[in-house]
């Protein structure tokens, strides 16, 4: 009876959270994102439904107290086996689009049916250990967000609860006379490049604005989505950071997250400096054979590929972030005068730059910078001059603690309180 009632209570809490969230943490509906939701409507991403399907197999796990089944030397094995059979996966998933872009292929289905066989299977044994290697990776982080000070009594508010699918793309809109955010618009993942372009061109055309569709890592829904990796550290990490951005969600820097560029720059800095610490954290205690690999993973969570593809290692070194750095400057600098057209093919000979260094972005425009310069969490790169990203780093130097960082913050909701704070003058 007494189970019962608790799991009445812990749905009833879930449903509180999941109608605050999906509120609050989906980028704001502003006029300009619907005007461009003209474009976008029918290829939308449904998160209500994954939400749904997501709630119910936490629910599932929880109900059969997973992962409190297996001790330590288990736990550890279901994970590991997981992370393996993913790899094994993508790999597969590699060779099967091969045998379909090859044209001396001619009959593909025959071609690929022995490997779609083993698919199959493949991907029947990663959906049974799916909610288990999840449970278990959610338990580690819960652990850790009670020795760094980030729960109350001891358990996470809300619950670490995220799910590894396929995640949507988002289709990001900035105007083309500066770089500003005006529209996220999350889009499905399965469009074929063609028909992205398309996208692109047709909005960037009859709006006049600068677009770009965007993978990302994770969204902060609830429970919150992770795209699937063989990244421990990046998976870790990713995990905290969307878990920071829901508990952020219940206090005014989450809930005020769309209001202002400034705002959602503090918001996603601040989750990725506090994911990245608790994602190490995790690592350490529970993985600790990893921690050579973890110092060289990415620090930014939404990051676009920041190293150079495989065979490119015979170029001389080419500093990715300082020369983003440079481009967004010299970006921000052309718009500011009003050059819009010379700045836009300045940021594309930059392009054709990185891609000579083996950096492969399809577009590097004012959508770009907009999106990826809000995760500041270190010097340089696409944040360029923007003050904002320096101060949540100053504010996270001079705080005790992460817990204090990230309380001291969360409460926050100007970009002028941040600069009280750290004693920054204002840009």
């Amino acid at each position: 009876m007494f189970q019962r009632i608790v799991r009445g209570l812990e749905l009833t809490f879930l449903l509180f959270i999941l109608a605050i969230i999906l509120g609050y943490s989906n980028p704001s509906i502003t006029k300009d994102a619907e005007k461009v939701r003209i474009y976008t409507r029918q290829i939308e991403f449904n998160y209500l439904s994954w939400m749904s399907n997501a709630a119910l197999i936490k629910l599932r796990s929880a109900s059969i107290e997973a992962p409190y089944l297996f001790d330590h030397a288990a736990q550890k094995q279901i994970v590991t086996e997981y992370m393996r059979l993913t790899q094994q996966i993508l790999e597969k998933e590699y060779k099967l689009e091969q045998i379909y872009a090859d044209a001396g292929v001619t009959d593909k289905k025959l071609a690929s049916e022995p490997l779609r066989t083993e698919l199959v299977g493949m991907y029947a044994r990663q959906t049974d250990l799916a909610p288990l290697a999840e449970a278990i990776l959610q338990e580690q982080v819960s652990q850790v967000l009670a020795d760094v000070g980030l729960t109350a009594v001891g358990q996470p508010v809300p619950n670490v609860w995220y799910h590894s699918t396929p995640l949507p793309m988002a289709l990001i809109v900035s105007p083309r006379d500066h770089i500003e955010q005006t529209a996220n618009i999350s889009i499905d993942a399965n469009l074929p490049l063609d028909q992205i372009t398309t996208l692109e061109s047709r909005v960037d055309t009859n709006l006049n604005v600068s677009s770009l569709a965007v993978d990302i890592g994770g969204v902060g829904v609830y429970p919150t989505m992770v795209m699937q990796s063989t990244d421990l550290n990046w998976v870790l990490s990713t995990v905290a950071h969307e878990w920071i951005h829901n508990y952020l969600t219940l206090r005014p820097l989450g809930l005020l997250y769309g209001e202002t560029p400034e705002l959602r720059t503090m918001n996603e800095t601040t989750a990725s400096i506090a994911g990245n610490e608790i994602g190490g954290l995790v690592i350490k205690r529970f993985y600790p054979e990893l921690i050579s690999a973890s110092s060289s993973r990415l620090s930014l969570i939404s990051a676009p590929l920041d190293h150079p593809e495989p065979g490119d290692f015979l170029r001389p070194k080419f500093d990715f972030r300082a020369e983003m750095h440079e481009t967004r400057v010299m970006a921000d600098a052309l718009l500011a005068e009003g050059k819009i057209d010379e700045a836009e093919a300045y940021m594309e000979s930059r392009r054709l730059v990185f891609l000579k260094n083996g950096y492969l972005i399809r577009k590097l425009n004012q959508a770009y910078f907009s999106f990826y310069g809000a995760y500041a969490d270190s010097p340089g790169g696409a944040a360029g001059e923007d003050p904002v990203g320096p101060a949540v780093r100053a504010l996270r130097a001079q705080s005790k603690s992460l817990a204090d960082f990230v309380n001291t913050i969360s409460w926050m909701t100007s970009f002028e309180q941040l600069q009280k704070a750290t004693n920054l003058p204002s840009p």
